[in-house]
């Protein structure tokens, strides 16, 4: 996410508690009492930089990267890592209430725009009438991808369910049509579609410009707060020291400016605290239960 990023992720989350986990660490030694297990999805340059700044205050950084979105939450409540870091609240949110799990936010990162993106179309007026445009499969993103074609005036969306899917589309008075698809489909399937809803992780590994979108959903709107990234632990956990000082390095300028260069200036900076997290955690928690 950059689900950070925003964030921004394939297969349902109530789903996941079947699956068996893949994920590639790297080699330093996780039974390090010094030594913080972190899982990401992501592979951005600004790990490189985060984890030297961790180094020099005497915290070795092991990365995990896993291969969807469904896997970080499940592996952090199984005690495989220590923190994860890829997720916005909204994503965590429906972890946590799908799987009865109390993962807890302790620090924001960052909140990425999420952006509609075509390889045909240089406007939205372009955008013919029941033209086909793909969005993320996975409940939190694909409801905020809904949300911003709402915005960009291409659907109207039948009611104010807080966590839309394309059954809440008003197909009498929207011009286009979606298609969920899973979000590592987003970005491959611009060549066959008018346009695609792309998580922040698949520009990347795409190679797409964030800022050629057609049209972004505005990360400092009040709405956006359930899409801030955030570093995420156990409950148990939330108050550990060592942990909370990563969310200070992740601040640190020089990782902001990898941040920067990698999101070409897309990501904004959020502080909030843990606890101010854990608000608007329980905000969204609720609003999803009050929806099932």
């Amino acid at each position: 996410m950059k689900f950070h990023r925003v964030l921004a992720i394939p297969v349902l989350v109530a789903a996941v508690a079947g699956l068996t986990l893949t994920a590639t660490a790297c080699s330093s030694n996780s039974s390090d009492a010094n030594t913080v297990r972190i899982g990401t999805t992501e592979t951005d340059p600004q790990w490189d930089v985060f984890k030297d700044k961790a180094k020099a205050q005497g915290i070795n950084i092991d990365i995990v990267h896993y291969s969807d979105y469904s896997q970080p939450n499940q592996a952090l409540a199984q005690k495989q890592i220590d923190v994860n870091l890829f997720q916005h609240l909204q994503f965590l949110g429906q972890f946590n209430v799908a799987n009865n799990q109390d993962l807890t936010p302790i620090g924001a990162t960052q909140i990425t725009p999420l952006g509609l993106y075509s390889k045909k179309h240089k406007t939205l007026a372009d955008i013919p009438q029941g033209g086909e445009i793909a969005v993320p499969n996975d409940p939190t993103n694909q409801a905020r991808a809904l949300f911003v074609l709402q915005a960009a005036g291409l659907l109207k969306l039948a009611d104010s369910n807080p966590q839309p899917t394309p059954a809440d589309i008003d197909k009498g008075t929207s011009k286009v049509k979606v298609t969920p698809v899973d979000a590592a489909q987003t970005a491959l399937s611009l060549a066959s579609v008018d346009g695609s809803v792309v998580n922040n992780t698949y520009l990347e590994r795409s190679g797409i410009d964030p800022n050629s979108a057609l049209y972004k959903d505005d990360p400092n709107s009040p709405g956006a707060a359930p899409y801030i990234n955030a570093f995420v632990t156990r409950a148990a956990d939330k108050n550990n020291p060592t942990y909370l000082k990563l969310v200070d390095i992740w601040h640190d300028p020089d990782v902001e400016k990898a941040v920067a260069e990698n999101s070409k200036g897309t990501a904004v900076e959020v502080t909030k605290s843990g606890p101010e997290l854990e608000q608007i955690l329980q905000r969204v928690q609720q609003t999803i239960r009050d929806t099932k």
